[in-house]
């Protein structure tokens, strides 16, 4: 009696820094308590273009052939034994990261600091959790959440990005109940949405800082920010001293530009980038607090006299939990005007390749901007 042939489906794989390839696999059939997606679209995000670049992310290399992608929506096509909360043909978020729940910080309901936590697309742990850039994933049920009517998949993928800033809110204590004042460095895909959830929430002021002109421009017109300002270009400071008092400098010009001195209630530091990191404290109120938010340098010096005498709480942020719900109905209630106006260019799964190169270079053919590319078959 011969073997049942299983079907099979397309991924992306990475093999190496710049090495992509569109290869055909096996499709398994989902295990207990497991869903089979059809993924339909997947934002491509910086912690990919870093593999992509690189071969690594910070301290994660890729030990072993790995599908990136990790921003997707898509239609159940299979369930599991054992699932009862999803059915085929059901539009649904997928949430890439696949927590223990049985640590302790599981049982406090921060599963994004979980000490087993399999995140599909990073090479945190090996063996690696493949990503989205495929036809079909298996993914658990739990993790899988249903769309609301009128949320499209690009707008699904983009709950992802937009959870990092739901949670980084939560932190800041931001919420539609106590409107502040915020600050937003870097307006790329997250901090653009940074500023879209600051407005949605009925912030007071919403401003952005970035050293691209372009960007801020398009922040502006697209109703994002209601003021910019662009870094001006220096030298590199020859000192520690000199770094920390041209950051105060030039954030407090930045403050007198927009007739803020005293700063803001919030800052959201979505860069990464040290300089950056080192103006936000200043450009927080006293009692207010900065939000890092963006994954750069590894070790900065900061200002730390001026944040403990002022009393500027510094708060790491990392991932999200129990975020996707609140994204989702957001998205589809349409409170975040022109969010979809993030995504600047799409790709056919098989031309996902090209999409990484146009990410890298930041401009297309024509010299438009990018900000986020989608690939899949929407």
């Amino acid at each position: 009696m011969s073997p049942i042939a299983l079907p099979s489906q397309h991924a992306l794989v990475l093999h190496g820094a710049k090495d992509l390839r569109y290869e055909e696999r096996t499709l398994w059939p989902p295990h207990q308590g497991q869903a089979q997606v059809a993924v339909v679209a997947t934002g491509l995000c910086g912690s990919d273009l870093h593999y992509y670049m690189h071969g690594r992310n910070g301290d994660f290399v890729v030990q072993s052939p790995l599908v990136l992608g990790h921003e997707s929506a898509g239609i159940v096509t299979a369930v599991g034994p054992g699932v009862k909360n999803l059915v085929p043909g059901q539009r649904v978020a997928i949430e890439a990261g696949i927590m223990c729940n049985n640590c302790s910080y599981c049982s406090k309901g921060r599963y994004n600091l979980c000490k087993n936590m399999r995140f599909c697309s990073s090479a945190k742990t090996f063996p690696h959790s493949d990503g989205t850039l495929q036809d079909r994933m298996n993914h658990p049920a739990h993790v899988l959440h249903p769309l609301p009517d009128n949320c499209t998949f690009e707008q699904a993928a983009l709950a992802e990005p937009l959870s990092v800033l739901l949670h980084a809110a939560r932190r800041a204590d931001l919420t539609p109940s106590s409107p502040s004042s915020v600050l937003v460095f870097g307006v790329g895909a997250i901090g653009l949405l940074a500023c879209a959830l600051a407005k949605s929430y009925g912030a007071s002021r919403v401003v952005a800082i970035d050293i691209n002109q372009t960007r801020l421009d398009f922040a502006l017109t697209q109703g994002f920010a209601e003021q910019v300002y662009c870094l001006p270009v220096a030298d590199k400071a020859k000192t520690t001293d000199e770094q920390l008092r041209r950051a105060k400098e030039t954030i407090g010009a930045a403050l007198s530009e927009f007739g803020m001195q005293d700063g803001f209630d919030v800052v959201f530091e979505c860069t990464g980038a040290e300089p950056c990191i080192q103006m936000s404290i200043h450009a927080a109120v006293t009692g207010g607090k900065v939000m890092l938010v963006g994954m750069g340098s590894r070790n900065v010096m900061l200002p730390l006299s001026a944040a403990a005498t002022r009393e500027v709480d510094i708060h790491g942020s990392f991932r999200y939990a129990h975020t996707y719900p609140t994204a989702l109905a957001l998205l589809a209630a349409e409170k975040l005007p022109n969010v979809e106006k993030i995504i600047t260019h799409r790709f056919a799964l098989q031309d996902a390749a090209r999409a990484f190169e146009l990410l890298a270079r930041g401009r297309d053919e024509e010299g438009q901007m990018v900000l986020k590319v989608m690939v899949g078959a929407q």
